[in-house]
């Protein structure tokens, strides 16, 4: 399967790890700047590969690559839905890192655009593969659980000034958002998922407290009500001392807790169940080993979206899942501007809308 990638930043060796791992055919990279294009290949062996060819303009690529059939957006997320439309008007399967837009409107338009034009979307919320995570998932199908009483997501992790003046659009309102749509994404995705039902409200707190550099907030917290009867709490911050602490996942039940942890939800801390099975045992104190707080998911969201693409279905993790993720962050960065509970579905609102927040 023909692939090419657009934006070759921090991120995007793991999108070529999971293209190589997956026997894509890597046709093209895209990049503004042609020196991250080779620092990418020279980082995978693929520096005198010339039948990889480099762009800088993704329009150009576009034109000149007919062949391709599926390609991956990694740039900064301000730019997700520009390049996802013109990609979807081009006929190309599309892969998009989270979060899938910086808008509902946006967001909506990907979903409705790529539907008109029988073109799969898939959103990288890789974390929903981690092994522990698939577990839970299972457990939940189940019913293992009974009744939700209640849920909670802590995303406790640490960025400083190095990391923010790596890329200039990273924590601005027009380019990125703050913790919560870049760091904790991630973790608010795996809550809804396993909580069931629809989201009926939304009340949030955020701040800027330390990174006086940037425009967005660094934490966040929040009160989610879902139409079944169940209620959730979200943390999210970049304010942890020294370094990465933890991502959080509890899930509580009438017959059943579960506690996933780890620094990024990996580690199967509490696993109880009034009725016990078979694998029960040897799920307590299960941990996944990966390389950084990524995880491994890119391979296997990789893999799902070859074989979606070839049996004509909707990949694992689709636009309406990375729309969902975001409407929740913009529900939480709406209550914070209104100082109000959110009602959900959000009709729209962008993340440009909280320029100013924190002056």
């Amino acid at each position: 399967m023909k692939y090419a990638l657009i934006g070759c930043g921090r991120i995007a060796t793991n999108h070529i790890k999971a293209a190589l791992e997956n026997d894509y055919e890597i046709t093209a990279l895209c990049d503004i700047n042609a020196m991250n294009i080779e620092s990418l290949l020279s980082k995978h062996g693929l520096e005198d590969n010339l039948a990889i060819r480099r762009y800088t303009d993704f329009k150009q690529m576009l034109l000149d690559e007919p062949e391709i059939e599926l390609v991956s957006i990694a740039t900064e997320s301000g730019l997700h839905a520009e390049i996802a439309i013109h990609c979807i008007e081009a006929k190309k399967h599309l892969i998009i890192e989270k979060p899938i837009a910086l808008s509902i409107s946006d967001a909506n338009a990907i979903i409705e655009k790529a539907k008109q034009a029988n073109v799969l979307v898939s959103v990288c919320h890789q974390n929903r593969f981690n092994s522990a995570i698939q577990k839970l998932r299972k457990a939940v199908k189940a019913g293992r659980f009974g009744k939700i009483s209640h849920g909670s997501i802590h995303v406790r992790w640490n960025r400083g000034e190095n990391y923010y003046r790596q890329a200039p659009w990273r924590g601005t309102w027009a380019q990125d958002g703050g913790c919560l749509m870049n760091q904790c994404i991630h973790g608010i995705d795996l809550l809804c998922w396993m909580m069931g039902g629809k989201i009926n409200s939304v009340y949030a707190q955020t701040r800027k407290q330390f990174h006086d550099y940037i425009e967005t907030e660094d934490v966040g917290l929040a009160v989610v009500s879902f139409d079944n009867g169940a209620i959730a709490t979200i943390e999210g911050t970049t304010n942890v001392y020294p370094e990465n602490l933890e991502e959080v996942l509890c899930l509580f039940g009438q017959e059943g807790t579960v506690k996933i942890g780890g620094k990024s939800a990996t580690e199967i801390e509490v696993w109880n169940f009034i009725e016990s099975n078979i694998d029960d045992k040897e799920l307590k104190g299960f941990r996944e080993e990966v390389p950084n707080i990524y995880g491994c998911g890119h391979i296997p969201l990789y893999a799902d979206m070859k074989q979606a693409i070839k049996e004509k279905r909707p990949p694992y993790i689709d636009a309406v899942a990375g729309r969902d993720a975001l409407e929740v962050v913009l529900a939480m960065y709406k209550s914070q501007k209104t100082g109000l509970p959110v009602k959900l579905p959000l009709n729209d609102f962008s993340c440009k809308q909280m320029r100013g927040e924190f002056l």
